[in-house]
């Protein structure tokens, strides 16, 4: 055995910290230190560090480390509070200049591309919350399952907890063991329901329950019970006979005078705040007695005395706090408050003697006299203290009832301030057309930067009847630019708006004219900029103000389809047929080739019951764009529409020669089908399939052609072709599916829609057809296994038609508003289910909600039919004539091309001559 100690009993070498090698460290605690002392001063330890700099040989070191700090600090410091150089230095008009051109540049930088900016981010976060759901989204599925689980098998899930072996036979012995009751427990339930007394030697009862009542009485809840309903009853009984009978029986109690009462009863609002009117008493008075010359603590105390009903004690403290603050003119006019009549009166003469230049409390005084008269005399005498008040003029003039009074009031107060706007223009409206002029022209030279004295002289430009041949508008904005005083585009727009408003529609024109475009360059999206300007202000009701915005804008831009849509539709919602046309020849003649534009105007021509010139413009049309399949196909429903089948067959057959595309094809086998000629109608058909076998619509029409000869199988053939010539097409497949349906072959039927979603795998309108397809075959369990994979496999925006499916036709109705919530969240703002909610509300009898979600839908997609339709067989129902009149003048206004049933009921060859109002009645109709 050798000598050397044990590894754990040698001692730990010099320094040596436990932990230090893994990165732990040490710890001290007051033992080790001893009693707390003051360490070394901040001066102390940056000497020491000198003095040991010193010694080392490292002086000029620490000299130039603090030069180096001198330097930086300096570096640094900051620009707005300069020293040295430009310590003395004046912030005069160039820095202005200055500042504010680099603030307009900042601005622009900021506003160049934000639109792009904001749509960039939004799409980036779409796409990051698309790839990284939440743990919520992830189990929604799982989580909508779980109602389909009975409550046998909820009742048999195992409890959470710890089932390992002991602590499972611990549990189980535990609850198998058994406790004795005491005896005492079993005695004091026997005797619980027994009552009685007995008598002491003393003569004083008792209860046999051991009370320690010794003032002979009993207590018996069942008497008290009693006693209390008869109380009730008195008072329900006198509140019968005083109270107004309603319901014709002699113990009918008004609910409305009951719910009076009781509110009468109730606390005063300062009494229940008693508590709190002290505390705040308290500190008030501290307020004031630590700074008396505080005039909002003396306001403060005083309102908080009248808050708590003592008037005259707020008197007090207003009085004490004028006497404390003789200059303070909100405490005259807060002690003139609270005073009335005469009192109030020498309150105003006290403070205007201390504040003779207060405007504020002057007016106050004026305003204490009763008469006009009176009124004046005060005004005079304030404006001979302040004769420079603007205020004061204003209210001087207010009073006289001569406008050859009020001239001359004007014309001194201009004098003494002439940089007044308001006064100024005040005069100009006093004076004569000629004296206006003159008045304008010597408020430009004092108010060069007032651009209401400009807007002025062109109204009264106007109202001479020169407002189209001086443009005192172009001069305005050159001289505001040179002033640098040119106000922002939207506040040139708000003038215009207003100009508008008062009559002044040159005026206006002008504006817009001569200001919509400055500040705006060439890369700021200016057409885009202007048609939101022009639609806010049709929003607001100025439509002058759009059309000059318009009109404006088709100047900068006069090749722009967009802009004379635009305004073609702001004259024909909100002005003359004359003007829709005015404007619709302008546009034909600056985009002669848009065949939209004459299209539209040979379409308002036609509706004026001018076919003749109808005819003129589309032959214009066809000068310059001949071949175009869209003018070729407005020309033949003009004819057809009025009668002309010849004509209308031989532009037909024209077209196919002239423009041979499959629309015009598709168009003529349409025609056909219309006027009951199947046969011929098949036979362009077949044709126009050889043409083009990819269209999908010429298949449909092929089938739907078999089927109205009666020949399924021929249909059939037509859609199993068709499908393979076009499997993108939904509808296609929806037909064939619904022909084998309608055949009575449902597997095929079930084949057909699973090869559908094979070829479009995202198609929310094929997943419910399949779901469908199981419903009407009463097979309701796989219609809810389809309909979970669909909600899984279709893409959010699109899954409104599945949650209306399976709102209204896979949910019991008390489970139909939480289904709909649910689908809300998932799915926003789709139209077929806003429509979904609002039928729920309807039928529930919230009418009033249900109208708004129906009008919710129409906003969010106009071009739905079926959501019109819904919304008129809601108001057949509960709706006024006049509510159903505008819903149709609307309709036939949007002109709805989709939706459901709306296109089937719409394309029937039976509807083809019915108006929109017709197929909007029919729709309505066949809706369930």
């Amino acid at each position: 055995m050798t000598g050397r100690r044990d590894f754990l009993s040698q001692p730990a070498p010099e320094n040596y910290v436990a932990g230090l090698g893994r990165g732990a460290t040490g710890f001290t605690t007051r033992s080790d230190l001893g009693p707390a002392r003051e360490g070394p001063s901040e001066d102390q330890i940056k000497e020491a560090l000198a003095k040991r700099a010193a010694a080392l040989g490292f002086s000029d070191a620490v000299a130039g480390k603090k030069e180096e700090e001198d330097d930086n600090d300096e570096r640094y410091q900051d620009p707005d509070n300069e020293v040295g150089l430009f310590a003395g230095g004046v912030y005069d008009k160039d820095d202005d200049e200055a500042d504010r051109i680099y603030r307009e540049i900042d601005e622009k930088m900021d506003k160049r591309r934000r639109a792009r900016r904001e749509a960039r981010e939004k799409a980036e976060r779409e796409e990051y919350e698309r790839k990284n759901p939440k743990i919520q989204q992830q189990f929604a599925d799982l989580k909508r399952g779980l109602e389909a689980v009975t409550e046998e098998e909820w009742a048999a899930l195992p409890e959470v907890g710890d089932l390992t072996g002991k602590n499972r036979r611990s549990k189980q012995a535990r609850q198998q063991r058994f406790y004795a009751v005491p005896d005492s427990v079993l005695a004091a339930a026997g005797s619980a329901g027994e009552l009685g007394t007995t008598v002491v030697d003393d003569g004083v009862a008792s209860t046999t329950g051991g009370s320690s009542a010794q003032d002979g009485t009993m207590t018996n809840f069942a008497k008290i019970g009693q006693a209390r309903d008869k109380v009730l009853q008195v008072r329900l009984d006198q509140a019968s006979q005083n109270g107004t009978a309603t319901s014709g029986s002699a113990t009918s109690v008004d609910p409305k005078g009951y719910l009076t009462s009781l509110a009468k009863t109730q606390l005063p609002e300062s009494a229940a705040q008693v508590g709190d009117i002290n505390r705040v008493r308290e500190l008030l008075e501290s307020v004031i007695k630590t700074n008396p010359n505080n005039g909002p603590g003396w306001i403060a105390a005083a309102r908080l005395e009248e808050l708590a009903g003592k008037i005259v004690a707020a008197r007090n403290v207003i009085a004490r706090g004028c006497e404390h603050c003789p200059k303070n003119e909100d405490v005259w006019l807060e002690s003139i408050r609270l005073n009335e009549g005469r009192n109030a009166k020498i309150i105003a003469a006290q403070a205007i003697q201390k504040n003779n230049r207060s405007v504020r409390l002057w007016v106050e005084a004026m305003k204490l006299e009763e008469d006009t008269r009176s009124k004046k005399r005060v005004i005079r005498h304030a404006l001979d203290h302040i004769p420079e008040s603007e205020a004061l003029w204003k209210e001087a003039v207010n009073l006289e009832e001569d406008p050859d009074n009020a001239r001359l009031l004007l014309a001194k107060a201009t004098e003494l301030i002439p940089l007044s706007v308001d006064l100024w223009l005040a005069l100009a409206r006093l004076e004569t057309p000629e004296n206006a002029q003159k008045v304008l022209n010597k408020a430009r030279k004092h108010c060069p930067t007032s651009h209401e004295i400009w807007i002025a002289a062109a109204r009264l430009q106007e109202q001479l009847g020169q407002g189209e041949k001086v443009n005192v508008m172009k001069r305005a904005a050159q001289v505001l630019v040179k002033e640098s005083a040119m106000p922002k585009r939207e506040e040139w727009i708000a003038e215009a708006e207003k100009c508008e408003s008062e009559g002044a529609i040159i005026t206006c024109g002008a504006i817009i004219r001569e200001t919509l475009g400055y500040g705006l360059d060439e890369d700021d999206d200016r057409k885009d900029t202007w048609l939101d300007d022009a639609r806010g202000s049709i929003n607001r009701g100025m439509y002058e103000t759009a059309r000059a915005i318009y009109a404006y804008a088709l100047r900068v831009f006069p090749t722009s389809k967009t802009i004379w849509l635009a305004a073609a539709d702001l004259e024909r919602n909100h002005g003359s047929k004359e003007d829709l046309w005015a404007v619709l020849e302008k546009a034909v003649n600056a985009v002669p080739r848009s065949e939209v534009l004459w299209m539209m105007l040979a379409k308002e021509k036609w509706q004026a019951g001018e076919i003749d010139n109808a005819r003129r413009v589309l032959a214009r049309a066809f000068q310059q764009n001949p071949n175009n399949e869209d003018i070729w196909l407005a020309a033949v429903k003009l004819e057809a529409e009025n009668g002309q089948i010849e004509q209308a067959r031989g532009l037909l057959k024209t077209a196919r020669q002239e423009a041979p595309t499959d629309r015009v094809w598709m168009k003529s086998a349409v025609f056909e089908r219309q006027l009951g000629d199947l046969d011929a109608a098949l036979d362009l058909v077949q044709q126009a399939l050889n043409l083009f076998p990819a269209s999908a619509k010429l298949w449909m029409m092929k089938g739907q052609i078999y089927e109205d000869l009666g020949k399924p199988l021929q249909a059939r053939e037509a859609y199993s072709t068709g499908v393979k010539a076009v499997p993108k097409s939904v509808p296609l497949w929806l037909l064939y599916s619904r022909l084998e349906e309608k055949l009575g072959q449902l597997p095929k039927a079930r084949s057909v829609l699973d090869r559908a979603r094979l070829a479009v795998p995202k198609s929310a309108e094929l997943w419910c057809e399949s779901v469908r397809v199981e419903r009407r075959a009463q097979n309701m369990k796989q219609a809810e296994s389809l309909m979970e994979r669909a909600l899984r496999d279709v893409p959010k925006p699109d899954q409104g038609i599945l949650w209306s499916e399976k709102i209204w036709h896979m949910t019991t109705r008390p489970q139909r508003k939480p289904r709909a919530l649910e689908a809300i969240k998932e799915v926003d703002n789709d139209p077929t289910l806003l429509v979904a909610v609002a039928r729920i509300f309807w039928g529930e009898r919230r009418l009033e909600k249900a109208q708004n979600w129906f009008e919710k839908a129409l906003v969010r997609d106009s071009d739905l039919g079926d959501s019109w339709a819904w919304y008129y067989k809601f108001l057949l129902e509960h709706g006024t004539e006049e509510k159903r009149e505008e819903v149709i003048s609307k309709c036939v206004g949007v002109e709805p091309r989709h939706g459901e049933v709306w296109q089937a009921v719409a394309k029937n060859p039976k509807n083809a001559r019915k108006s929109v109002e017709e197929i909007l009645k029919l729709v309505a109709a066949e809706l369930e």
